[in-house]
């Protein structure tokens, strides 16, 4: 029995909303994460990327258990001698909803050129419009 890779044109691409309301942020973004990197296909191969493009709307309505909207940080560094920046969680998801989830999901994905391609298919609004509407996007609930 011969191994099964997939190519270009065995992909078929869907698009996905999902609506972050009331959501907890680790289970939303690692079921973003499956959709994104095309785990939930048959077809799915870890070189290729046979994943699906997800639209999260509401980012700003998400919720964390436990203490970590007050304890949990952001950290970075700018490259310069004393160049490390921490950010609270709870500033972060007021200024930038919408990086909350994109890290969330960037760090669940495989580092590396295919993890910047299969990030560009996510799309995260802080609000619940979106421009996407020509996509038919199928609601997904989490």
């Amino acid at each position: 029995m011969k191994t099964f890779l997939a190519k270009k044109e065995d992909i078929k691409r869907a698009c996905y909303l999902v609506d972050a309301k009331d959501k907890i942020l680790g289970r939303l973004a690692t079921r973003v994460a499956v959709l994104l990197r095309g785990k939930h296909k048959a077809i799915f191969t870890p070189s290729v990327d046979t994943g699906d493009m997800v639209i999260v709307i509401n980012a700003e309505k998400i919720r964390v258990t436990g203490k970590k909207l007050t304890d949990k940080q952001y950290q970075r560094y700018t490259g310069y001698p004393s160049g490390q920046r921490i950010v609270a969680f709870e500033d972060m998801l007021a200024k930038r909803p919408t990086t909350v989830i994109k890290l969330a999901v960037q760090r669940m994905l495989p580092p590396g050129k295919l993890g910047d391609k299969t990030l560009t298919k996510l799309r995260v609004y802080a609000g619940d419009q979106h421009p996407h509407l020509a996509q038919k996007p199928i609601v997904l609930e989490v």
